[in-house]
């Protein structure tokens, strides 16, 4: 959905490109990188690309359409606890029409990665035929903070074979920011046959982050690389150059302000605020709960608590129920929105803040409720129809 917010914010991600030397810079060392995983496609038996569930076109890493072919490939879109379930079905069945077998995954979720394992291993079996014994190898790629060491970790805690291996094995790091996998790491996952998983760092090229769809990406959380690191050539390794990035489109260049008001405009496009609360809902208490919480002595500065959730909820649904004008027009949905971001100054608490404050204090918590789900489900990218 093209808005003024996304034209912006893209605008600003051009302009951080641009800036003198550092989209060279960056990009001779992301394309040295890139190449370091794309020739190791073909001595592994199996690629998993990761994605985010909520942009899985935006997320994609392009460059294995030519490295890889669709039978050795499987997308896994990660993250669907924070998509719009309907859309991610959708997506699923769009990829496998186009040949790549898909799945939905929540890294965190057992069950998920359980589920997981048998498609691995189940398309292992089918690669393998005949073959009674062996050992295989898996690589997980993707761009940066798509989960790929979350998976990586809970597919060898999951997957692994005898309580001899226990507390052997070493684990990915796992990390909200992008850079914190420098290497190509190799984490068993079972055995009879004995299968590996290698993560690898998140790769994302310049041209892609800022020029394509960083609005989206930003929106999600994604840190796009401005900044690259070090590399160790160490002996009997896999030789990489790796991406350590601080992030590229972080929140404070791009205005969490902006980013704030681009959330709010994709929810009153939306029909997720309806499923929160009805005027009708007689069991639910208005913002002034927040008074009664404090006098049980229940009240505590984490705005992320139910209560203070069930008054932001609110909230937003009171002001786009009784909004008047037409969402479709550019003004109208900026007039919802600058009333919606002063009637959360209450419930998120910003109206302690100093004026000059309160704006970046409600844009701040919206999108830390927004980025953990509890503000609803949405997925950005939609299915060509």
């Amino acid at each position: 959905m093209a808005t003024p917010f996304t034209r912006r914010l893209d605008a600003v991600a051009r302009e951080l490109a641009s800036k003198k030397g550092s989209g060279r810079w960056c990009a001779s060392r992301i394309a040295a990188a890139e190449r370091a995983i794309l020739d190791r496609i073909p001595l592994v038996d199996l690629v998993l690309e990761v994605r985010d569930a909520r942009i899985p076109t935006t997320s994609a890493f392009e460059s294995l359409r030519k490295a890889c072919c669709s039978h050795k490939q499987v997308i896994v879109l990660n993250k669907v606890d924070l998509a719009n379930d309907s859309l991610t079905k959708k997506w699923i069945e769009n990829f496998k029409n186009q040949n790549y077998p898909t799945c939905g995954l929540n890294a965190h979720n057992k069950d998920s990665i359980k589920e997981l394992l048998r498609i691995v291993r189940a398309k292992l079996k089918e690669l393998k035929f005949g073959q009674s014994k062996y050992t295989a190898t898996i690589l997980l790629a993707g761009i940066p903070n798509v989960g790929k060491s979350s998976i990586a970790n809970n597919m060898h805690q999951i997957g692994r074979i005898g309580a001899a291996e226990k507390g052997k094995l070493k684990h990915a790091v796992v990390s909200p920011y992008p850079g914190e996998t420098e290497d190509i790491s190799s984490y068993k996952f079972g055995s009879h046959p004995n299968l590996y998983v290698l993560d690898t760092p998140g790769i994302l090229r310049p041209e892609i982050a800022h020029y394509h769809s960083g609005a989206k990406l930003a929106l999600t959380g994604l840190k796009l690389p401005e900044l690259l690191s070090r590399f160790l050539f160490l002996a009997g390794s896999v030789h990489f150059l790796a991406l350590s990035a601080t992030g590229a489109i972080k929140d404070n260049l791009l205005d969490e302000h902006e980013l704030a008001r681009y959330f709010l405009a994709i929810l009153n496009l939306s029909e997720e605020y309806k499923r929160w609360v009805t005027p009708k809902d007689t069991t639910y208490s208005m913002p002034g709960s927040l008074e009664k919480h404090r006098r049980k002595g229940q009240y505590a500065s984490d705005f992320t608590q139910d209560f203070i959730v069930k008054d932001v909820r609110q909230t937003l649904f009171d002001c786009i129920s009784s909004f008047e004008g037409d969402l479709e027009n550019e003004c109208d949905m900026e007039r919802l929105i600058e009333s919606q971001i002063k009637a959360l100054q209450v419930p998120l608490k910003a109206s302690l803040e100093s004026s000059a404050h309160r704006h970046s204090t409600v844009a701040t918590k919206l999108l830390k409720l927004y980025r953990t789900g509890r503000l609803g489900h949405y997925t950005l990218d939609l299915v060509d129809s």
